[in-house]
């Protein structure tokens, strides 16, 4: 290879390397930590991994990554604990790893500030779609280039606005009645999936099909969880709201009124 050519590889290993995306993975458990490794530089992202709260906590605030995925029962300082004080500083996006039968710790989870989710034992494809759902949520790394193909969208273009509810996909921001209402991305797909088509009837099996990938198994618990927890939080802003209404057998469905 010439040196023009060597020098124009070089340009182009230097722009992917700007463009890397970083993930911090936190569990005490070294199978984990080297199986989701693997998968993730196999997707392009740099991985930091560590195995206890604590550990983490100081790398986490002094060189902050993109994203972090905790474990919630770990040694020296629990994923609770450890999100608790990264909140104090950080508004990093953090995704929870729960035991399948553990709902009160997602529910605590996410109201200390957790992005989202996932029940072990969990699926690599569905992690890695919840990453990358996050990621483009928090939205594009500054390159300091200049090209028209990165301006934004028009707001208005992106907005799905059904009564008194308010969705801008782009930026991942929910309003019901001009209040903000902080959803996980889980969430944010199925209220979408619903306010798409108010009054239309949607069965689980399609909103699993919405907020999950194809090969990622969930049963209709999931679904009727998330769907629990949407209808909570919307009347911590609205203790009337009937938006999301149930058809038994059939599915659910939202009404704009």
């Amino acid at each position: 290879m010439n040196d023009q050519g060597t020098s124009e590889a070089a340009m182009h290993t230097q722009e992917r390397d700007e463009m890397q995306r970083s993930i911090a993975l936190v569990d005490d458990d070294r199978n984990v930590l080297t199986t989701l490794s693997i998968a993730l530089q196999a997707e392009g992202y740099g991985v930091r991994v560590y195995s206890d709260g604590e550990t983490a906590l100081s790398a986490l605030l002094d060189n902050p990554p993109d994203l972090a995925v905790f474990d919630i029962k770990m040694p020296r300082m629990d994923g609770m604990e450890l999100l608790t004080r990264l909140r104090q500083h950080s508004d990093l996006p953090v995704i929870f790893l729960t035991s399948k039968d553990e709902e009160a710790d997602e529910e605590a989870g996410l109201a200390l500030g957790a992005d989202d989710y996932i029940a072990k034992p969990f699926s690599q494809r569905l992690l890695l779609a919840r990453i990358r759902a996050i990621l483009r949520r928090a939205g594009p790394i500054e390159t300091g280039g200049d090209n028209s193909a990165d301006v934004p969208p028009s707001p208005e273009a992106s907005m799905l606005r059904r009564g008194r509810l308010e969705m801008d996909p782009a930026r991942h921001k929910v309003m019901w009645d001009e209040k903000p209402v902080s959803l996980t991305v889980t969430e944010f797909l199925i209220l979408e999936a619903l306010a798409t088509r108010p009054g239309v009837i949607k069965s689980r099996n399609q909103l699993m099909d919405a907020a999950y990938p194809d090969d990622v198994f969930v049963d209709d618990r999931t679904v009727d969880s998330h769907i629990k927890r949407l209808r909570r939080k919307f009347r911590a802003v609205d203790p009337e709201f009937s938006g999301i209404e149930t058809l038994y057998g059939a599915g659910y469905s939202f009404t704009d009124g």
